[in-house]
């Protein structure tokens, strides 16, 4: 009797694993279904409206902004510079310290500006 229920219980099993396998394969092919139909639907819209799709706009716009920041970053891509252009020359530039605020004088307020010495006094007022 023993070996009668090991056996449906192995029939069972393979069965609800086989349906849970049946189940994700049937949701799988029907999200990349809907992702064609989803894209198919945007390259229409775009082609009747003469306009580039949104995230193909924006994506665009990120990769002109980066290649200013990133020469050779992006594959195919010279960095914005043309062909045969020279490398844009580095200098290093010798650091200094910045005061605080421009002719600080220990808070005394000056004549002409509003709040005197603080320098939240011309947002407050």
């Amino acid at each position: 009797m023993n070996g009668l229920t090991d056996f449906i219980q192995g029939v069972v099993r393979g069965a609800i694993k086989l349906l849970l396998v049946l189940a994700a394969a049937i949701f799988v092919v029907s999200l990349l279904l809907a992702a064609i139909v989803v894209m198919l639907a945007v390259s229409i819209w775009s082609l009747i409206t003469g306009r580039k799709p949104e995230p193909v706009r924006i994506f665009s716009q990120f990769r002109q902004s980066s290649a200013r920041f990133t020469p050779g970053g992006w594959p195919g891509r010279s960095g914005g510079r043309k062909p045969g252009e020279p490398a844009p020359e580095i200098v290093d530039v010798q650091a200094h310290e910045v005061p605080d605020s421009p002719g600080s004088d220990g808070g005394k307020p000056r004549a002409g500006r509003p709040g005197g010495g603080e320098p939240m006094g011309r947002v407050v007022h």
